[in-house]
């Protein structure tokens, strides 16, 4: 039933802060922009790596009724190939240390942090993933 990743929302109470942030710890704009009815940005969503996986960040003011505003819950991992460099680099840039560098069986390392904005941010070196992305079609 389920066939993979689309998208992972991430709520912000300032959305173009949180469109900054991560505009600067991804190195590219996001791809699409909504503004809510007020006028202020209220969506964007920027395609990530070679599968073009979606982070949308959301206005918390549509969070569903109940969500919870602090970090908690499911942990989202971003592959990333170096993740001590990583957890260095989001800290630098404000984020709260979550879950500390844990390096797991056959090579996989985990780590997490709470960005500025209450959200969880898994950072993991995933064999897996590179042997998937090494037999995955390249476009040429």
């Amino acid at each position: 039933m389920l066939r993979g990743f689309t998208t992972i929302s991430y709520w912000a109470d300032d959305v173009e802060a949180a469109k900054a942030w991560y505009a600067e710890l991804l190195g590219i704009q996001p791809y699409f922009e909504r503004s809510g009815p007020d006028g202020r940005l209220a969506y964007v969503e920027f395609r990530v790596g070679p599968h073009q996986d979606e982070l949308g960040l959301i206005d918390r003011g549509y969070a569903p009724e109940g969500a919870a505003p602090s970090p908690g819950g499911v942990v989202m991992y971003w592959h990333v190939d170096d993740v001590q460099a990583a957890l260095d680099r989001v800290l630098s840039m404000g984020a709260e240390p979550y879950q500390e560098l844990v390096r797991r069986e056959a090579g996989f390392v985990t780590a997490s942090v709470a960005d500025p904005f209450g959200n969880v941010l898994g950072l993991m070196y995933s064999p897996h993933f590179l042997e998937l992305l090494g037999s995955a079609p390249q476009d040429g």
